[in-house]
């Protein structure tokens, strides 16, 4: 090639570069002044005792080692991880079963899609959270309806007060929630193609097989999507604890959930080195969830074509 028309062509992809780069410049340098920067310093101060008021003091793997003989860690990890097996499978199923008979054309169906939808659209705010405390309170709505049906009076504070029912409540609230997965859920079952269903009934399968043999597995790449998501989600719940609980753990720390125990150890107690060590505690358990998701993944997964 010339060297005059290879220069050429260098500069215009220098040019172009320069272009993509200042278009990019505000998304880079919120990554690295607001995402990327805050991650290295909270690693640094990981390793440190530090207040918020003083210098750090570096202490080495000091707070890692202090988090596994802290009880109140202990018991955080074990109510979030209850609440992670626990909750995300029956919102998953909800979300399922509802976009199941909403996939079926009848009348109303935009308004019923709608109205299972809108709760993901206020979910996670402080206002539902007070909202649902309201609900089960010894004098709430639900504690009225359980007498009305002839069931036993609440005791003082109602579920909010009962350490054996707060967890429930907690996990009624984020099942409730399930409009988001529901909706993925559908436009995945808009995909199926109708003529599986129709061979499968010359075949002589039912409802159950077809379903067994024909959605779900149609249906994994989604369902994988939506159960990593919540899965995450799970594992950063805050508002709703924390507001339930009025910012205590609720009774016999019964919503002393991880976050909310890191929130305590950084902003109350000021010991932000231990709160950054759990944060990336969190971090590293949430790669590692993540990661074993994938590499399972090939096992029921199934996409169109054989591809992954």
């Amino acid at each position: 090639m010339d060297p005059v028309r290879r220069s050429a062509i260098k500069r215009r992809d220098r040019a172009t570069a320069r272009v993509g780069l200042a278009f990019l410049s505000p998304w880079l340098i919120g990554f690295f002044v607001l995402t990327a920067g805050p991650m290295l310093a909270s690693l640094y101060l990981s390793f440190t005792d530090y207040n918020l008021f003083a210098a750090p003091n570096f202490t080495g793997l000091e707070n890692y080692q202090r988090l596994f003989t802290d009880p109140n860690f202990i018991q955080a990890s074990k109510i979030t991880l209850y609440y992670v097996l626990v909750g995300t499978p029956i919102k998953l199923i909800s979300a399922l079963a509802v976009a199941m008979l909403l996939n079926n054309s009848h009348r109303g169906q935009g308004f019923y899609r709608s109205a299972y939808y809108m709760p993901s659209l206020i979910g996670g705010s402080v206002s539902i959270a007070i909202v649902w405390k309201a609900m089960f309170i010894d004098n709430g709505i639900v504690a009225r309806v359980v007498e009305a049906l002839g069931g036993p009076t609440a005791a003082e504070g109602g579920w909010v007060g009962d350490p054996n029912k707060t967890m429930p409540m907690l996990i009624l609230l984020t099942v409730w929630q399930f409009g988001a997965p529901m909706v993925i859920v559908l436009a995945g079952l808009k995909q199926v193609p109708v003529e599986l269903y129709e061979a499968a009934e010359v075949d002589g399968a039912g409802p159950v097989r077809k379903f067994l043999r024909i959605t779900i597995p149609m249906l994994s790449p989604v369902l994988f999507f939506n159960l990593l998501l919540e899965t995450i989600h799970a594992f950063q719940i805050f508002n709703s604890a924390f507001i339930i609980s009025n910012g205590t753990g609720g009774p016999a720390r019964s919503t002393l959930f991880y976050t909310l125990y890191l929130y305590f150890r950084g902003f109350r107690d000021f010991q932000m080195g231990y709160a950054s060590a759990m944060a990336w505690v969190l971090v590293v358990v949430v790669g590692l969830v993540t990661l074993v998701m994938f590499r399972t993944s090939n096992a029921w997964v199934h996409y169109s074509g054989g591809n992954k």
